[in-house]
């Protein structure tokens, strides 16, 4: 029986098979260069039309986590249209396109999430799935790389390995597909992907040194006579150990996109907390930053749960990790931003917004990469419809080429480096 290993396995040999053809013969007798932002830019804008009906097509069909199957079968199809060797079914409905270039270099990957924002994760509530977290931007993003690169194969290095994801909302799909040994055929040295965020259109905020909070879990469980009485006032002195609270007003969302920028804010460092009554128990979750907080906040859940006679305090095994960028992978990316949109278009954030999560986390815990925030706000526009999970959220379409621009280039820039620290 085929493993999904084997899959992966399988489709790296089919890549090799296409890449060496023509390819490699112009790679033979010297005239292939290489991948240059001009030819990236020409490619970009020859398919910039296309990319945008593919994103709306996806985004009309958004299906919620765990169940992109008719999201993959596109990614499956437009990789194969491009000429990549592609798994499907990879840690659920996982999609893997690999390119391999006309020349030997180094083995990056690009991880895209597909899936959309079930109705209890939207902001205030929602009645359907929707992509409303730009899941949908994410993976026209990657398929366009893979485009671009492909149609310049003759002058890329190395291979480039596309990793499309299920079940990033519930924090499941990485995990996954990381079992299923995307990282290990071929063999994966690092790997990027960039985010929709609330940054301009045309823009591009890199973490060095950052990323998102992880998450932790727990409950305790009270008895006696009063117990439904003291878990109520147990829920809000745990809630109490929140040092922020989620925005309220668009002028609160707006005030922590400038705190994510500023160096030493006021989220250079918190905890967020949440507690919630069920019955005669406290279900609570808590994000920190920096992730060594946990330990921390643990120690002080269990001396308010000290205080009831019988009160049982279980974790889950670990706090979920949090996500982060390696410091020096973050600061090459925006030299080569910097060189390709413009000083203008790279900001750096100095600081983690507190109440999302993301599983790209265990990729970065396995290889070095980048995480990035695409800024999709269009300006002028309320400043929740650029913020992910707010149910106006609008992302500004014209990202697109831009993300297209900044992935094509730094995966190829990246898949030619000689060494790691290049």
């Amino acid at each position: 029986m085929l493993t999904r290993r084997t899959v992966l396995a399988g489709a790296t040999a089919a890549g090799a098979g296409l890449a060496w053809g023509a390819a490699g013969s112009a790679a033979a007798d010297g005239r292939a260069r290489p991948v240059s932002r001009r030819a990236v830019d020409a490619e970009v804008g020859r398919l910039e039309r296309e990319l945008i009906a593919l994103r709306r097509d996806i985004h009309r069909h958004p299906e919620g986590p765990g169940e992109e199957e008719r999201t993959a079968g596109v990614v499956a199809r437009e990789l194969r249209s491009a000429g990549l060797a592609v798994a499907t079914g990879v840690g659920g409905h996982g999609v893997v396109g690999v390119l391999r270039g006309s020349r030997p270099g180094r083995t990056v990957a690009y991880r895209a999430d597909m899936d959309a924002v079930p109705p209890g994760d939207i902001v205030g509530g929602g009645t359907a799935t929707a992509h409303l977290c730009g899941h949908d931007l994410h993976t026209t993003v990657g398929i366009g790389a893979a485009q671009v690169l492909a149609r310049l194969r003759r002058h890329l290095r190395g291979t480039v390995v596309f990793v499309f994801q299920p079940a990033e909302e519930r924090l499941a799909g990485a995990s996954a597909m990381i079992e299923a040994g995307v990282l290990d055929s071929p063999r994966v040295e690092e790997i990027h992907a960039l985010h929709c965020g609330p940054f301009p259109v045309g823009t591009l905020a890199v973490t060095p040194g950052y990323g998102l909070p992880g998450q932790d879990r727990g409950r305790v469980t009270l008895s006696g006579p009063d117990a439904a009485g003291a878990a109520q006032r147990l829920a809000a002195e745990i809630g109490a150990l929140a040092t922020v609270t989620p925005p309220q007003t668009t002028a609160d969302v707006a005030r922590q996109v400038v705190d994510v920028q500023t160096p030493n804010g006021p989220l250079a460092r918190f905890v967020a907390a949440r507690a919630r009554v069920e019955g005669a128990a406290v279900g609570f979750a808590s994000r920190c930053w920096p992730e060594e907080r946990y330990v921390e906040v643990r120690a002080d859940i269990r001396r308010l749960a000290a205080s009831y006679p019988g009160a049982e305090v279980s974790f889950e095994p670990g706090p979920f990790p949090a996500m982060v960028c390696p410091e020096p992978d973050a600061h090459r990316l925006a030299r080569h931003l910097h060189r390709t949109l413009g000083r203008n278009a790279v900001t750096r954030l100095h600081a983690v917004f507190p109440f999302n999560g993301e599983d790209f986390a265990l990729f970065l815990d396995r290889v070095p990469g980048t995480y990035t925030f695409l800024g999709v706000h269009t300006p002028g526009t309320p400043i929740t419809a650029g913020y992910p999970h707010y149910p106006d959220f609008t992302p500004d379409e014209r990202a697109i080429g831009t993300g297209v621009r900044a992935m094509a280039g730094w995966l190829a820039e990246r898949a030619a480096s000689p060494r790691r620290g290049a």
